[in-house]
């Protein structure tokens, strides 16, 4: 029976990919056809069933060195994927879909929700408990950062819409909103090939539907737009265009030509998003419910507990008004206690109803029984004392009612202002980009005096040529056309001095020019910028939870409950114990105390206020969101508490060569072609066909032939050789093959492979005959190339490349660390050796001539002797290891899909020394973690008992007042305690060992001052940056 499906494969960049996709499929036996469609982002595959299944199928493309979906994920995902719905316009709809022209496949989004009212670690827990027990159709993913109050979920909008995930959180007593939601598999176009993007924006001075009819109609007549979508009452549009045919800045000039005002909606976003890692309006907010709380609390406590004490005070007092029992201090108490209960407290008692009306309890719950509980008896104290014959004087104690909500809003109040200090390096991040540029308005290449235009940002399109002035910061990712200045990238990057730029150099958004004037051309903006990217992986990273937090979720289910039980359990005891005991603590015979009733209820309270499940919540998100944007700024993204969790369990690291351990600049050293090709007009012909079939290639070594054959046939980089190429192949880690049409006269055609000796051999090349030549440059360290062309061995290619300085730096750095380390490579084994012998790898812990496959093979064997490992590469032939891996780290200097693959990327090049950090900077983060969990644990395992009165019969206990001010200073020292990351240093041995000192740098966020609108660097003896304006 044949089956059909269309398995997603996540990236593919060229034609280079697909190939290398169709290839591995096609070899499963079973499988009768396999076409990938590179902007669809998927292989559509028909198989036998009775011969293969779907996990063959997606561990071909894994093998291949791309992402595909989990295997117990797959009947859903292929299903989401191989869905076509037909695109229906909904102009007036309160939610707002994203458009999908005819024919387009479903695919997954990725959907951001603001969520408000999150305290603690019960919340978050609530959230996803009842999200993902309804087992929603079509929701992939769904994870929350309470730190950043935000939600990330991954699903399918025919079946589930992101304006339905908000309803489905605000039906757990939370207020959620839309941030953004873009398709999952809109990948980025690294070759400048047609591309399909979906953008919302902000339409403003609609008033009916004709603006809504005009708007759309006037968008669907521009070139490239493939759909567009107006919602009235959101004031938006959602538009998929060509962007090989339309930019952002047309499809804004045709919203201005219809008479309306139109913004990008991520601009908003970005700026919510900043003012939310800030806390600035929760901050200010619960900044000033805490002076209304004090104002009013302070008179109330003067009037229970200092007042009476002064000479002539108790009679005021104890004034009693017109109706017996009731005294002047009760009523004034009760007045100003009335307003910080129900006022400034209704936010306790609406976030408490909320998340008990959906079987959870948070944190409000406990703030709202402790007080309510103190309040009420004191109210019901005060109507005894009336109705009583003998009204006696009231037992009340609204001072600790209002005391518990002021010091709950001040601890509330510092707890933003911490929260918002540990983002301050993913906010450093985001504010890189300017808000404006300056661009050429008219063709750069055509106009002498060029007319310049300043533009927003976010409106700059691929193509346009931009104005970098004397300290201004690059607006977006391009290439120097004119011009020559140095650059700081150390904001991006990590990197520490200056780079120099000119001609034909790339620069990268949110740099900062130095002294000097640059123009280039854009290849590169908005979310598709390198800066965009590090962002987004690094909100990712404080977004994905790490396994140890899963303790603190599974506490904080069950936190709530069992503190109410143990306040109630605390009340009946001693209630029992102070009327049974002949002697009972002297706290329930005192008199000042309220009798034994108010002294049970007291200690009741105080157990109820003294928990905190916030401490535990806290302890992990708050260490991961500062220790991850410390590790950005050292240059190290690291993708998710989980990777951190992993990283610290390392015991081997295995380096691949090419790229990693060596700098992957090959170049030619020496070429020996046989006699048949040995003559004048045929070695010309011979380096014309090598050049051409090597020039599709992205592998160092291709492009060092192709630089070498342009070399040898007098070719400037822009001329193309006198042969081209029909048909390509790029079999990873082992060569091409393809076939060369020549535009010489003769109009010849001629299969041409290059590769190793063994890639020769699988297609029945012998290539024994330069050995000697092969043997001499393998002593040397260098890497050996055979070609073959029609069939017939036809030379070798010698190429070398250079170790990184500090390569020998880092393997001794990790075996200090108690690391083994391996060097896995597709080179030669006499190459390879000769690598290992300078960077000091021992001859038996390395692995050469291996193939991508057999690299991965070789990472589950280490795993199956009990090794946790870590991968380093850069390469597409180092993707399914670094997949299989425990840890991959990827160089940022590497290709796409081993970045995709690895769960660390290193964003310094030409240094290996990152790779330490990275670990180092793991073990700091996660031994926060723990010790912000030991901390929480211990303050509730210390904290509840003595509330509970285990040290009443040593005359000790605590008052409901400081059990409320412990509980909100509990969870504001966890905070503070994660933002001690701050201050991580590089070890002082790793700086030492470092003969080159590339680690000695000041860290990120202290190399920059506030100026203006920008920052400048406070190095100046590289170069001078002007303030930014």
């Amino acid at each position: 029976m044949e089956v059909s499906v269309v398995v997603p494969v996540y990236g593919m960049t060229c034609v280079n990919c697909t190939n290398a996709v169709e290839r591995a499929v096609r070899q499963i036996n079973g499988v009768l056809r396999a076409q990938c469609d590179l902007q669809r982002m998927c292989v559509d595959v028909t198989f036998e069933k009775d011969t293969t299944n779907m996990h063959e199928i997606t561990e071909a493309v894994e093998d291949a060195g791309f992402d595909t979906v989990e295997e117990s994920d797959h009947e859903q995902k292929v299903s989401l994927v191989s869905t076509t719905i037909e695109y229906e316009a909904m102009s007036q709809g309160n939610s707002l879909e994203t458009p999908k022209p005819y024919g387009s496949a479903s695919r997954l989004t990725t959907t951001i929700l603001a969520i408000q009212g999150m305290t603690c670690g019960s919340c978050t827990a609530a959230i996803e408990s009842q999200v993902n027990s309804t087992k929603v159709p079509g929701l992939a993913t769904f994870s929350i950062s309470l730190i950043s109050e935000r939600a990330a979920a991954t699903h399918d909008a025919s079946l589930i819409t992101a304006a339905e995930l908000a309803e489905m959180v605000e039906d757990c007593g939370f207020d959620a909103q839309v941030v953004s939601s873009s398709v999952a598999l809109d990948e980025i176009d690294r070759k400048g090939e047609s591309k399909t993007k979906t953008i919302t924006m902000k339409v403003f001075g609609m008033h009916c539907a004709s603006c809504v009819n005009k708007i759309e109609s006037g968008l669907r007549a521009l070139d490239g737009i493939m759909a567009a979508v107006v919602s009235l009452s959101l004031e938006e549009a959602k538009i998929t265009y060509d962007t090989a045919q339309s930019g952002l800045r047309d499809i804004v000039d045709a919203i201005h030509a219809l008479g309306f005002d139109a913004i990008l909606a991520e601009a908003t976003d970005n700026a919510a998003q900043l003012e939310s890692l800030a806390r600035t309006r929760e901050s200010q907010e619960w900044r000033n419910t805490f002076w209304r709380a004090l104002t009013l609390t302070v008179p109330v406590f003067l009037i229970n507990k200092l007042i009476p004490h002064l000479p002539g005070g108790m009679p005021v007092v104890q004034y009693q008004l017109l109706i017996p029992g009731l005294r002047l201090g009760d009523v004034l108490s009760l007045l100003l206690t009335l307003p910080v209960q129900f006022g400034i407290g209704k936010r306790f008692y609406k976030s408490a109803y909320k998340s008990l009306k959906h079987g959870s309890a948070t944190m409000d719950v406990l703030v709202s029984l402790g007080t309510s509980a103190s309040f009420v008896f004191s109210l019901l104290s005060m109507l005894v004392a009336v109705i009583s014959v003998d009204h006696p004087s009231a037992a009340t104690f609204f001072d600790t009612s209002g005391m518990l909500i002021t010091f709950v809003t001040f601890g509330r109040y510092l707890e933003n202002k911490a929260k918002g200090s540990t983002s301050a390096a993913l906010s450093k991040l985001m504010s890189l980009a300017p808000s404006s540029a300056t661009i050429h308005d008219t063709n750069y290449e055509l106009e002498k005096t060029p007319i310049e235009k300043v533009i927003p940002t976010e409106l700059i399109q691929v193509g346009d040529v931009v104005i970098l002035k004397p300290g201004a910061k690059v607006p977006a990712d391009g290439i120097v056309i004119a011009g020559s200045s140095y650059v700081d990238e150390s904001m991006v990057t990590g990197e520490v001095k200056p780079l120099k730029k000119q001609k034909s150099s790339l620069v990268v958004a949110g740099t900062v020019n130095g002294c000097g004037r640059l123009d280039f051309r854009v290849q590169r903006t908005g979310r598709d910028t390198q800066l965009a990217q590090i962002v987004k992986l690094v909100q990712e990273a404080q977004t994905t939870k790490a396994p140890i937090q899963r303790f603190s979720d599974i506490v904080a289910g069950y936190f709530v409950p069992t503190v109410i039980s143990l306040g109630l359990l605390t009340f009946l005891t001693w209630m029992v114990l102070s009327h049974v005991l002949q002697n009972p603590p002297m706290i329930f015979l005192h008199h000042g105390a309220g009798g034994k009733f108010m002294t049970c209820l007291k200690l009741c309270i105080s157990v109820i206020v003294v928990a905190c499940p916030c401490a535990l919540g806290l302890a992990t998100p708050t260490a991961v969101m500062v220790g991850t944007g410390m590790a950005a700024s050292h240059g190290v993204l690291i993708k998710g508490g989980a990777v951190l969790e992993t990283a610290t369990k390392v015991t081997r690291v295995v380096f691949d060569k090419t790229g990693t351990l060596t700098y992957g600049q090959m170049s030619v050293q020496a070429s020996k072609i046989s006699d048949s090709w040995l003559s004048r007009n045929s070695a010309r012909r011979w380096w014309s066909l090598i050049g051409a079939a090597e020039q599709n290639s992205e592998h160092p070594i291709g492009k060092a032939i192709v630089d070498k054959a342009r070399s040898e046939l007098s070719l400037s980089e822009g001329e193309l050789f006198p042969s081209s190429t029909s048909t390509f192949e790029a079999v990873s880690g082992s060569g091409i093959t393809c076939l060369i049409e020549s535009d010489e006269a003769s109009a010849s055609k001629f299969a041409v492979l290059v590769g190793t000796k063994a890639f020769l051999a699988e297609n029945g090349i012998k290539a024994d005959f330069e050995e000697t030549f092969q043997q001499a440059n393998e002593q040397c360290g260098r890497s050996c190339i055979f070609v073959a062309i029609e069939g017939q061995f036809a030379g070798v290619i010698s190429l070398s490349d250079q170790v990184k300085p500090d390569a020998t730096t880092t393997i001794s750095a990790l075996r200090r660390m108690g690391k083994e380390v391996s060097m896995v490579t597709g080179d030669q084994y006499s190459t390879a050796l000769k690598i290992a012998e300078q960077v000091g790898i021992p001859a038996t812990s390395v692995w050469a001539a291996i193939t991508p496959g057999g690299k991965k093979d070789i990472i589950q064997q280490m795993q199956r002797n009990g090794e946790v490992v870590a991968m380093v590469g850069d390469g597409i032939n180092d993707s399914p290891a670094l997949a299989v891996a425990d840890i991959g780290i990827a160089m940022s200097s590497g290709t796409d899909v081993a970045i995709e693959a690895a769960d660390i990327v290193l964003m310094r090049q030409g240094t290996t020394l990152d790779v330490a950090v990275a670990l180092l900077l793991s073990n700091a983060i996660f031994r926060r973690i723990k010790l912000n969990l030991l901390w929480a644990c211990l303050y509730n395992l210390v904290a509840i008992p003595f509330a509970m009165g285990f040290f009443l019969p040593f005359g000790l206990h605590l008052h409901p007042m400081i059990a409320g001010g412990a509980m909100a200073m509990s969870s504001v020292s966890v905070v503070c305690s994660s933002l001690l990351l701050k201050y991580w240093q590089v070890p002082a041995w790793l700086e030492d060992e470092s003969s080159s000192g590339p680690l000695k740098r000041t860290p990120f966020l202290q190399r920059f001052r506030r100026v203006g609108k920008g920052y400048q660097s406070l190095d100046e003896e590289e170069m001078s940056l002007m303030p930014v304006s």
